[in-house]
């Protein structure tokens, strides 16, 4: 276990992981399981259109993006802490395998989700994603380890790349088993069953690719003697806490993406819903626009890429952020059919891959040298469906008006704070800052 250069096998074992767990962001989270389990919601609702999970009366409209918050909210508590200990430890590959294998194996379990027993998929579900955002976080790690500072952005928005594209290769196989689950003597149902256990096989099978080519290095910082790395981890939370105003900048940029992304993964995870809800579209026509998405979205990191060289990174997320807040208000007040779905979901896509790759390659330019896990912990707290303000907030809009139009608009204002706050950070600043 040294510090070598990495090499470019590295580099494709780690963009694979993006390609292996995106089958999740694809097929369970932006598409089948949002409208499949308020299905099994509204199943099991009262007259008045309420469930009661644990003696809790929740409208089963609002019952998944309440499972989103939940998720998240149970990372907040532990994704910094094992952030920590990964910076302590050079057990990197290790606890983004274990994750992994957990969300993935939680994943496959949700083919038993049928009828009206909506608690287990929300046990699965919640547990899923907290496993597929904790891999995460030590998958972001490995960024600084294996690409220089000038070749950053080319990296993240590879790895993004691919993740868009093998997600929408499982979402077009799965596509095709739901349009033609009557020729293969299956019911819609059982197509959305086996659709969500395959995103957990294909997770499971293709993380065996980084397992095999990313190095183990030794950590920057070492236990005491009579430390140990839980403890540690707790110890090193709160210190990063407290040692937070000697980075006014990243902890600036942390707290703008924190906003932003939050209506990113918010929209994303929520726009199934929205288009057979409000519009009353088919899970066929959703599955098309987000099968398109996954390919456009490859197509738009790469651009987006383009013009962080000929601009900057900071320069191109802010205009990714106006373009998404059109999007919204284009929702709110324009979209009514089927085509007009498509559109919103190609301008969408454009930006997708842009925003969140330049983000992640951005950040990983102000993180104090050795606390790369410590710090991407925070950052994923955030990331890709597990914000949980956003879909705290979208649930209470559908709880308290029935419209699913005003919960989309109210979205913008997680843009427009992102937006302010992004553009107040200074990104040399911050590199100086973090020592880099």
């Amino acid at each position: 276990m040294t510090n070598i250069p990495s090499t470019r096998a590295e580099r494709v074992g780690w963009y694979t992981y993006d390609w292996a767990n995106s089958a999740f962001s694809a097929t369970v989270i932006a598409v089948f399981i949002g409208p499949y389990l308020t299905d099994i919601a509204h199943s099991a609702a009262d007259a008045d259109g309420f469930i009661h999970p644990v003696g809790i009366a929740v409208k089963a409209a609002s019952y998944f993006p309440y499972l989103i918050s939940l998720s998240v909210f149970l990372q907040v508590f532990f994704l910094p802490v094992l952030g920590a200990i990964a910076d302590y430890s050079h057990l990197k590959k290790q606890f983004l395998a274990g994750f992994a294998y957990l969300g993935a194996f939680s994943t496959m379990g949700l083919y038993f989700l049928e009828g009206s027993n909506y608690v287990l998929g929300g046990i699965l579900f919640v547990l899923a994603n907290l496993s597929f955002g904790a891999s995460i976080v030590f998958y972001n790690a490995y960024l600084s380890e294996i690409s220089p500072p000038e070749k950053r952005d080319a990296v993240s928005s590879i790895g993004w790349g691919m993740g868009y594209l093998g997600g929408g290769i499982l979402l077009a196989l799965n596509l095709f088993l739901f349009s033609k689950a009557a020729d293969f003597g299956i019911s819609k149902g059982h197509a959305v069953r086996i659709s969500l256990s395959s995103a957990g096989l294909w997770w499971a099978i293709f993380t065996l690719v980084p397992l095999v080519t990313l190095k183990s290095r030794q950590a920057v910082k070492h236990l005491k003697e009579g430390q140990f790395l839980l403890s540690v981890g707790f110890k090193q939370l709160f210190h990063t806490i407290k040692s937070a105003k000697k980075y006014p900048q990243t902890m600036l940029f942390l707290g703008a993406y924190l906003l932003y992304n939050d209506g990113v993964q918010t929209a994303m995870s929520m726009a199934a819903t929205f288009g057979q809800e409000e519009l009353h579209l088919g899970l066929d026509v959703l599955t098309t626009v987000i099968l398109m998405v996954q390919f456009v979205a490859f197509f738009g990191a790469l651009f987006f890429n383009y013009i962080a060289k000929i601009t900057s990174g900071k320069t191109s997320i802010i205009l990714t952020l106006v373009i998404w807040i059109a999007t919204l208000v284009y929702a709110h007040s324009f979209l009514h059919t089927e085509g007009q779905f498509y559109i919103l979901g190609a301008a969408i896509a454009l930006v997708l891959g842009g925003s969140q790759a330049l983000s992640r390659s951005v950040f990983s330019l102000m993180i104090p040298k050795g606390s790369e896990s410590e710090y991407f912990s925070l950052y994923e707290i955030s990331e890709r469906g597990t914000s949980w303000f956003g879909p705290l907030l979208f649930g209470l809009a559908i709880q308290f008006t029935g419209s699913y139009r005003i919960a989309i608009v109210s979205l913008v204002v997680f843009f427009v704070l992102g937006l302010g706050l992004l553009s107040r950070v200074n990104v040399a600043k911050a590199q100086a800052e973090a020592g880099n």
